[in-house]
């Protein structure tokens, strides 16, 4: 279980997945990207975007419900792209590894990016922006909304 959580805005992510797409323009041209849902899908839009790239696949690998980690599962695989040759393996995040060992599997011979590392996961990944510790749980912008916070001195009023 995560022990500190880091949150990223859109913004960020946005910001990280051009930096992301700036360092494999001269990688490429790529045939095609293949996302990998759920969390791979935005930032496989705005990378192909940023890289033009129109083709893209996805490939859907079930390891997680909620923050508890189960057996994984392929529910989709990522068939237009054969044995990833010439293609982008797009991610949001490469935590244990087991992800990514899946997809490597299937794609052998695509180039693996994705956006944020965690120490376990880095060797499986090609190419990444920002590395994350270990127990940190990082919270996406489509895993959170804002939320009115009351400030500090009415908390202090309704206390006393």
């Amino acid at each position: 279980m995560a022990t500190t959580y880091a949150t990223v805005t859109w913004d960020q992510l946005h910001r990280d997945a051009r930096l992301l797409a700036e360092t494999l323009i001269p990688r490429g041209p790529f045939k095609g990207i293949v996302a990998v849902t759920r969390g791979g899908l935005i930032p496989a839009a705005i990378i192909a975007r940023e890289i033009d790239c129109r083709l893209i696949e996805t490939v859907s690998v079930v390891t997680y419900d909620e923050e508890h980690q189960g057996k994984p599962q392929v529910v989709k695989a990522p068939t237009a792209a054969g044995d990833g040759e010439g293609f982008l393996i797009i991610d949001d995040l490469v935590d244990s590894g087991v992800t990514a060992q899946i997809v490597r599997q299937l794609l052998p011979k695509a180039l693996f990016a994705c956006l944020y590392a965690k120490p376990s996961g880095k060797p499986l990944t090609d190419m990444f922006v920002v590395e994350v510790p270990q127990a940190t749980w990082v919270l996406f912008p489509w895993d959170t909304a804002p939320l009115f916070i009351p400030p500090l001195a009415r908390k202090s009023e309704t206390a006393s």
